[in-house]
């Protein structure tokens, strides 16, 4: 089975990486960052990003199965849980899927605070 490469326009041509690949009804999705002062206008502008990239690759929020948070203040992720939850819900909905939050040193985007990287899986008779 061929993997395919997604690309949305929206989001800039990649360099050195995919935005999404899909294998079967798997859609990889690469660490997506937003713009803004805080971090919960990063948050939603990088889960703004990952939306469009699993869109594109045929997904909806309900189909992310996983879902990586890394952050270069832990602290300011704590202070920021109200907003942080706010966000998920306009952009995500009431559904959690499986998470990991891991605090770094920093991220490739100097001004980055916040990426998020995902799995989903689309088509999926058995999702509830």
């Amino acid at each position: 089975m061929a993997n395919r490469i997604v690309n949305p326009p929206e989001l800039g041509e990649p360099k050195g990486f995919s935005h999404a690949v899909v294998s079967g009804q798997t859609v990889y999705l690469a660490g997506q960052i937003g713009e803004g002062e805080t971090l919960a206008e990063q948050f939603d502008g990088a889960a703004k990003n990952l939306l469009t990239a699993l869109s594109a690759a045929g997904g909806k929020p309900e189909d992310l199965v996983w879902l990586q948070v890394f952050v270069t203040d832990l602290g300011e992720y704590r202070e920021s849980l109200r907003v942080l939850g706010r966000v998920w819900r306009e952009r995500l909905g009431r559904r959690y899927p499986a998470m990991g939050l891991f605090g770094v040193t920093e991220l490739f985007e100097p001004a980055a605070k916040v990426e998020l990287m995902g799995i989903a899986v689309v088509g999926d008779s058995a999702d509830t």
